[in-house]
């Protein structure tokens, strides 16, 4: 069965009624025989591009220290107790993208990135607590976490990282390449680099729910409609000049109630919002792109993928992609569910794609959303 390696003995749907938000798991050779995907050197050039978000922490003389990337110079790789952060890496380097994807027994819309934490002996981010659940697996060298369930998640203040201000752990772990440790949210935990060591974080998207509040209205400014202006035919003369009169309020409640919102309305934003880019993505349209006939004929042969960096999801009718959405008739969403969940097609499938689906794949392809397989 699917992912039992990756999850132990357990099944995945086990994992998620008996692990997810609940408790950690530790799963020895999640991937046996796990080899980091780049080496330190690879890591610290992608910390140095524009592009790509990464910190670099310190805890030189027990004093802590955080600074945000482009990271041009970081320390020695022979002093200790330093950490480099690389988010995203999936976004730039193919292994970490299929690594990813291992874990798809989550929904898209829920996986967030993979993050590489290099640190040499020593080196961390203390005791902390994510918001969100993560999956820890080491792919080289050895890591020690202690974890715990504590309810005080009270932190240091005046400090530049969230460190806890009174960790209790419960549980020691040392890690080995291939091993992995998965905790829920809020679950305090510190790893501490035995030796030099890297850690592939695999986190997941949990917006604030003040954050999606915020963007929905946002949203919604678009689609509503409220005509007219307010009047007040029926106005008597005012006693309290300054005080907001209860017939101007009563009547500006009652507009204000027109404004609806359905099901539908939600699922397009939500599949707006989580597949839009962030900040830090941008894709390069090609300079010299196929033809469209040209692309069609090549994808025939080889078949197409989608680009790291594209997000594509659904929901009934409507297909979302970086950002955009658009409806679809029944002819149209099969080959393009099946290129939203495997974020590839065989060229075969395509011999049967609608003329509309092949002219907006090939503008997908020349703005760099995909590629050819």
């Amino acid at each position: 069965m699917k992912n039992l390696t990756l999850l132990g003995d357990i099944t995945p749907a086990r994992f998620l009624r008996e692990y997810w938000h609940k408790k950690p798991l530790l799963v020895r050779q999640a991937i046996p025989g796990f080899k980091p995907l780049l080496k330190r050197e690879a890591l610290l050039k992608l910390a140095q591009q524009e592009d790509v978000e990464s910190r670099l922490i310190t805890h030189f003389d027990q004093h802590w220290e955080m600074a945000h990337g482009p990271v041009s110079q970081p320390p020695a790789f022979s002093k200790k107790d330093w950490t480099l952060l690389v988010q995203g890496v999936n976004l730039h380097l193919d292994a970490a993208e299929r690594l990813l994807r291992q874990f798809n027994f989550i929904p898209d819309a829920r996986l967030d990135d993979l993050m590489i934490s290099y640190a040499t002996d020593g080196g961390g981010v203390g005791p902390h607590f994510d918001s969100y659940d993560v999956f820890l697996l080491q792919a080289q060298g050895q890591r020690r976490w202690r974890i715990g369930a504590q309810q005080d998640l009270s932190v240091v203040e005046g400090m530049p990282l969230k460190i806890l201000k009174n960790f209790t752990p419960e549980q020691e772990f040392v890690l080995e390449p291939g091993d992995m440790l998965y905790l829920p949210p809020h679950y305090a935990h510190d790893g501490v680099a035995i030796g030099e060591c890297m850690t592939y974080s695999i986190g997941f998207r949990a917006p604030a729910w003040q954050e999606l509040g915020e963007a929905f209205l946002q949203f919604m400014t678009d689609t509503i409609e409220l005509p007219g202006r307010y009047a007040d035919p029926d106005l008597t003369p005012a006693r309290a000049p300054a005080e907001i009169g209860t017939a101007m309020l009563q009547r500006v409640q009652q507009e204000l109630h027109k404004i609806t919102f359905e099901e539908e309305d939600i699922a397009i934003f939500l599949g707006e919002y989580l597949s839009e880019p962030k900040a830090s993505v941008y894709f390069k349209p090609l300079a010299r792109p196929l033809s469209l006939a040209r692309f069609i004929e090549a994808a025939g042969k080889r078949g197409i993928k989608l680009s790291r960096k594209t997000q594509m999801l659904y929901r009934g009718k409507h297909i979302f992609i970086n950002g955009e959405s658009f409806m679809a008739g029944r002819a149209e969403k099969t080959p393009l569910l099946a290129l939203a969940n495997d974020r590839q097609l065989e060229g075969a499938v395509l011999a049967a794609a609608s003329t509309d689906v092949l002219e907006t794949l090939h503008q997908w392809y020349v703005d760099g959303w995909l590629e050819l397989a």
